[in-house]
């Protein structure tokens, strides 16, 4: 990762984290319940999506406060997500980003409740938001509600479980991708252009700019589950295979994923030269995302 691009991602990560401290800090809920929300909150994490979402609505406003809350709003969904599915009636992890799941370091109830209260408290976040406008709340909730639900990243987590010991296609495989993973870094790019005033037309070309993007996520996810270090991922090499998932290397072969994932990045690249707009860092970002070890 170049310096330029690794100095913006620490400065919002930072950024994100302090905003994470400031909701919770403000909140009074059973200590055990916070403590496990936070647990996995704040067990490190790319924060890939408010980072996109923070560099989508950069590349059309500077009033960056804006976009705050959205973007922990966002995280805290990616999060709950996360927590169910490491469940044991899910894909059963006993790792995540090197510390214990959830469920493992507190108990299957407390993980279940805690990923319930990140995603409720999410769009409590958000409709308190004062600095965006009752249309600019509906609309996000209305975005967020429909990427992370059953049209959306529920329904790819039910046909990805579906697709287990199964042969799927390569179209069938891009769907499950989409709503699985693409929903919500879609949200991410395109509520970010929303909030910074992008128009219809800039937003529609983000908006497939950002398809491309969730598969390239999910292409290097399912190559370094094959060929990653375990120590840098943070989790156990193979647990797709041991899983039986259907995944671009079972699918194409590790060659033919790489090559798929290749063209991707050429197609999401083509997409964000037609935004309008200063998109070099959602470039940087897109090879970040399909380079990246962990």
């Amino acid at each position: 990762m170049e310096g330029k691009l690794k100095a913006y991602i620490e400065s919002k990560l930072h950024l994100i984290q302090a905003e994470i401290t400031k909701h919770f800090h403000q909140i009074d809920i059973p200590e055990n319940l916070k403590k496990s929300m936070l647990y996995s909150l704040e067990a490190g994490g790319k924060r890939l999506r408010p980072i996109l979402m923070l560099a989508s609505f950069e590349a059309y406003s500077s009033q960056v406060e804006k976009i705050f809350s959205s973007a922990v709003a966002l995280e805290m969904i990616h999060t709950y997500s996360l927590i169910h599915d490491d469940l044991p009636a899910m894909d059963d992890d006993d790792f995540r980003r090197g510390l214990p799941t959830n469920h493992r370091a507190f108990d299957e109830a407390t993980a279940i409740l805690a990923g319930d209260a990140l995603l409720t408290y999410s769009f409590e976040i958000i409709t308190n938001d004062p600095l965006l406008t009752d249309k600019e709340k509906v609309w996000i909730v209305q975005l967020l509600s429909r990427a992370s639900g059953p049209s959306g990243m529920v329904a790819g987590q039910l046909l990805d479980m579906e697709a287990e010991n199964k042969q799927v296609s390569l179209e069938q495989l891009e769907r499950i991708h989409k709503l699985k993973t693409g929903e919500l870094l879609r949200f991410a790019v395109t509520a970010g252009a929303y909030l910074g005033n992008a128009t219809k037309e800039q937003i529609t070309h983000l908006e497939k700019f950002s398809y491309y993007l969730g598969l390239i996520f999910q292409v290097q996810d399912d190559i370094l589950d094959v060929m990653g270090d375990t120590a840098k991922l943070g989790k156990t090499v193979g647990s797709d295979e041991s899983n039986n998932k259907s995944t671009y290397p079972k699918l194409l072969g590790l060659e033919g994923a790489i090559a798929k994932k290749k063209h991707y990045t050429e197609q999401a690249k083509e997409l964000l030269k037609q935004a309008n707009a200063d998109t070099s860092r959602l470039s940087e970002l897109t090879d970040y995302v399909s380079q990246r070890d962990h």
